[in-house]
């Protein structure tokens, strides 16, 4: 596998050129030498002098052409979504060949992307359409709480409709082989219920002891460490609290507020059951900062490391 890692910038009218810049210009040479930004260089070069950085961006920048660039910072634009697109594009075909062994993501507008012709709903789908696959799960991973979503970016009525015994026994499986690459011997799986108290014996909707228990069942009898149907309303303490290693997440909400209330600044997105590795900011454009140098970027930091642990295959525990 390759020890370079791909940024792709974003929305070139977001804070992703900046994030990605600061990103670079705080490496050190060695690390530097094995960073690649998909991207459009004269937007980074206006992210650049936003920053008052001196750093050479050129040896470092995959140039991509965006007519007007830069373009205005905090802008809606279509223009700026199918660039967008075309650096992640860019990005996945050089994984899929191995020139490089991660993608890193700066954050896109899923409103540009879609007025540029390209209907998904973030990057996991269009990362799972590009590389052909069936399946991809979106990952949340900080310091003391990691959870795992059997949907993501879909209604709730539509997210519940999802949690079926499949969706969930594959989501509880792929989490458990992710963390079993980064270090984790025997992952302590915690499976969220859908319900208030997990339906409360029926009292409020059957489908945590119709469809999530035979889940967790299922994944204890192929020797997986899991538990649950657990009540959302305290799984994700007692996971925080060292309980558990990794929560599943019955739908979005369900397990971004936690992940987002206790790791906001450094929580990463991690890409699961995908052939190509990536991971990614936890966090949007941010349209009403970009260009005014103050973006923080700490967030591609953290996703930056987990990229590194991934490609060299020396990942650790926690």
């Amino acid at each position: 596998m390759s020890t370079i890692i791909g940024i792709t910038m974003g929305d070139p009218c977001g804070v992703g050129p900046e994030i990605s810049v600061r990103a670079l210009a705080e490496m050190s040479p060695q690390d530097r030498e094995t960073t690649r930004i998909y991207g459009n260089l004269a937007t980074l070069e206006a992210a650049r002098t936003a920053l008052d950085l001196a750093v050479d961006l050129e040896p470092f920048v995959v140039d991509l052409p965006v007519e007007g660039a830069p373009l205005p910072w905090g802008k809606l634009s279509p223009v700026a979504g199918d660039a967008a697109f075309r650096f992640i594009e860019k990005a996945v075909r050089d994984a899929e060949a191995g020139a490089i062994g991660c993608i890193v993501t700066a954050p896109i507008n899923k409103e540009a992307l879609n007025l540029a012709g390209h209907h998904y709903d973030g990057h996991t789908g269009m990362l799972r359409s590009l590389t052909g696959s069936k399946a991809a799960y979106m990952l949340l991973a900080s310091e003391r709480l990691k959870v795992i979503h059997v949907s993501t970016h879909v209604s709730l009525q539509e997210a519940i409709r999802r949690s079926t015994t499949e969706r969930v026994l594959a989501t509880i499986k792929a989490g458990d082989a992710h963390l079993k690459r980064i270090g984790y011997a025997a992952p302590r799986i915690a499976v969220a219920g859908v319900n208030p108290h997990c339906g409360e014996n029926g009292l409020f909707g059957t489908e945590d002891d119709e469809q999530i228990a035979p889940a967790v069942e299922a994944a204890r009898a192929e020797g997986i460490d899991a538990y649950g149907p657990i009540s959302a309303d305290t799984v994700f303490h007692r996971a925080y609290s060292g309980g558990f290693d990794l929560v599943v997440a019955q739908y979005h909400d369900q397990g971004h507020i936690p992940v987002k209330l206790v790791a906001f600044d450094t929580a990463v997105n991690v890409s699961v059951d995908l052939p190509i590795d990536r991971t990614s900011v936890d966090h949007g454009t941010a349209f009403d900062i970009a260009g005014k140098g103050i973006a923080n970027h700490g967030n591609m930091n953290s996703a930056i490391a987990y990229a590194r642990k991934l490609v060299s295959g020396a990942a650790k525990r926690g």
